[in-house]
């Protein structure tokens, strides 16, 4: 029983290092599942009375289950967040309207750059933009954005 225990404590220290490089949460619950048995099993081999075993499953789990808290809080604070620089990062920012043509192409001022800027074909065939109107960024194509009018509750800060 003893050595069992010890495969178990091998096993259970490696699904925790495992859990380190790939965070998710069910290896390192497995790990630490596997390293309290297996200190269960190693001291009650060992002789160990009751008290020494759920002492030891006790420290076991605490230390096991705090390294996989610590390793899902990481997890969490490096998780995708929005892009707030670059292609990506232009997406869903507002804009001016500098100068505008009949047919959906214009100017427009993003961030302090001026880009060309053309009208989302979701915009009405009537709706027309004028210099000074606000604007959303759609989406970017080589170094063309794609713009929409921008709507009250978008433009209120």
């Amino acid at each position: 029983m003893l050595a069992v225990g010890v495969v178990l404590l091998v096993c259970g220290a490696a699904l925790l290092v495992a859990e380190a490089h790939l965070p998710g949460g069910v290896i390192g619950v497995t790990g630490a599942v596997a390293l309290a048995t297996g200190v269960a099993l190693a001291v009650a081999g060992a002789g160990g009375g009751l008290l020494a075993v759920l002492a030891g499953v006790a420290a076991a789990s605490l230390v096991a289950l705090a390294w996989v808290a610590l390793l899902a809080r990481a997890a969490v604070a490096v998780r995708p967040r929005r892009a707030v620089s670059g292609r990506e990062g232009l997406c869903g920012r507002l804009g001016v309207v500098r100068s505008w043509d009949g047919s959906g192409h214009g100017q427009v001022l993003v961030d302090g750059a001026l880009w060309q800027a053309r009208a989302s074909e979701l915009m009405a065939a009537e709706e027309s933009l004028q210099a000074g109107d606000e604007v959303v960024v759609e989406q970017l194509r080589g170094l063309t954005l794609t713009i929409r009018p921008a709507e009250a509750w978008e433009v209120e800060r």
